[in-house]
């Protein structure tokens, strides 16, 4: 373990007066330079550091162990750090432009609050904050199994998740839209899960006291399609997903790993020039995404709206429903929509196809 000097330390604990010293000499060297002629050639002295490090980012790399990247060498004292709901740092490790921590366990998809006053190798020093979900190690493995676009006043949009293998929720995100543009989200507290659960994310909630999120029973919930074999979750400040056009994703925890995705919509390649056919540039970058991601794989070259899933037959009650034996190869093959009032949500998908 790794800490400051007792000159370090007392260098931190300066940080606000050295600043205001360094900014009132770089004042008076500029004014000198314009109005007294001194130092003729400044490039002599551009070898002098006072920019501060530069915090990159953090990725927790197990229950126990937390991993700060920056852009230089940088030190961080234990007297120095907090994290919030607390978490003990026992031990700091600086190897190169990383600084790995050694913490008390963290839950599961808790949010924590990490604050740290840190130190380059010239003591110019940064004081930070930054936010991070706590590790998961037991991602189960998910598929989003059914889900209605066209809801109405009495079954709202609604998104079913099937549980293939087991494991923990905590931190597991579900987006309407992508982690890098979305517009609604919902971050699973931390809780079991077993081959064969159905959890129920209901996208338009209407904020009443029975809508229930469900962690240690599936049969509290109240609400607009709960269901009492399902966990049902409601994400918050949800008003619906687009009707038409748009993508539904899983991913291990924000701003993580993409879990499963699915592409939806009804327009093609010639609706129009600048969008790809998509119509805007958030679902033509969305559908980009779930392309790179190796997440929905097109017919041809390029993903188009043409290899998505078409809503226009669903309704309210006839959900777009993942075929049977758990399909999943990433394509609008493995779908089709259900007749009137054989929505599956809470249960085994509906194998009957709608015709007109």
């Amino acid at each position: 373990m790794k800490n400051f000097s007792n000159s370090q330390r007392q260098s931190l604990k300066k940080t606000g007066r050295k600043y205001n010293v360094l900014i009132f000499l770089l004042c008076f060297l500029e004014m000198s330079l314009i109005n007294c002629g001194a130092f003729q050639n400044p490039e002599q002295n551009t070898d002098i550091d006072l920019s501060p490090p530069v915090f990159k980012h953090l990725i927790p790399t197990s229950r126990e162990t937390i991993l700060l990247t920056f852009n230089e060498p940088t030190f961080i004292s234990t007297s120095y750090i907090t994290i919030k709901p607390d978490l003990a740092v026992t031990e700091i490790i600086e190897s190169g432009n990383d600084v790995r921590l050694s913490v008390s366990s963290q839950t599961p998809g808790i949010e924590y609050t990490l604050t740290a006053t840190c130190m380059d190798e010239n003591e110019n020093s940064l004081q930070f904050l930054v936010t991070f979900y706590g590790y998961n190690p037991d991602i189960p493995e998910l598929i989003i199994n059914e889900f209605i676009t066209k809801g109405s006043s009495t079954h709202p949009d609604l998104m079913e998740i099937k549980v293939i293998e087991e494991g923990n929720m905590g931190g597991i995100t579900c987006y309407q839209g992508t982690y890098s543009d979305w517009e609604s989200r919902l971050i699973f507290p931390s809780f079991t899960v077993r081959k064969g659960d159905f959890i129920l994310v209901h996208f338009k909630p209407l904020g009443t006291a029975d809508e229930i999120d469900e962690t240690d029973a599936s049969d509290i919930s109240g609400g607009l399609d709960a269901s009492p074999e399902a966990y049902d979750f409601w994400v918050p400040g949800g008003s619906g997903i687009s009707g038409n056009n748009g993508v539904l994703t899983i991913y291990d925890y924000p701003g993580g790993t993409i879990i499963d995705g699915v592409l939806y919509s009804n327009r093609t390649s010639g609706s129009d020039d600048t969008y790809m056919g998509f119509g805007s540039r958030k679902v033509m970058e969305q559908a980009g995404e779930l392309e790179s991601a190796g997440e929905w794989i097109p017919r041809g070259s390029k993903i188009r709206p043409e290899d998505g899933i078409n809503p226009d037959n669903s309704t309210a009650t006839r959900s777009l429903c993942r075929n049977r034996e758990n399909a999943d190869t990433n394509t609008n093959r493995d779908w089709h929509i259900v007749p009137t009032k054989k929505s599956s949500f809470g249960e085994e998908n509906c194998e009957e196809l709608y015709s007109k």
